[in-house]
């Protein structure tokens, strides 16, 4: 009796090795995606709203409202600005919550449009968590973790 419970007992903990693998490599996969371009940050930036209601007033700055951060301005050019913690960032978000490539706003003619890089904790404009590509209005607040960034002209 107690061999058949020892045979059974081996072969339970065997299925749980191989589901633990499975699940690990399943979570890197999904990481390298992210981070590589894959499906969920790879699709084109669709122009939102805008036309004829489009701000005069060209957005130029990106200015830290809230964090460790706040006060550091950055003059905006036509090109996109990474958001994360890895030292290649335009801005380098030191916080815990904050993933290494977490976010990216876009220049689109002269609007704005921001993108979550499939980020642990989410990105946030205003209050409503992005998921998709959206326009960032002038002074709308844009959260990753416990910084608060705005665009200004």
């Amino acid at each position: 009796m107690q061999g058949i419970v020892l045979q059974l007992s081996r072969g339970l903990l065997l299925i749980l090795l191989w589901l633990f693998i499975y699940l690990v490599v399943r979570s890197l996969r999904r990481d390298l995606q992210a981070v590589s371009g894959g499906p969920a940050a790879s699709g084109p930036i669709q122009r939102q709203g805008g036309g004829i209601f489009a701000r005069s007033k060209a957005i130029r700055h990106l200015v830290v409202t809230e964090g460790a951060l706040q006060g550091t301005r950055i003059t905006l050019a036509d090109q996109p600005v990474l958001l994360g913690r890895a030292p290649n960032s335009t801005l380098v978000i030191d916080d815990d919550y904050a993933s290494n490539q977490h976010a990216r706003l876009v220049p689109h003619g002269s609007e704005w449009f921001l993108e979550d890089l499939g980020s642990t904790n989410g990105t946030f404009l205003d209050r409503t968590k992005v998921t998709t590509p959206v326009r960032v209005p002038a002074g709308t607040p844009v959260r990753i973790g416990t910084t608060t960034i705005e665009l200004r002209s």
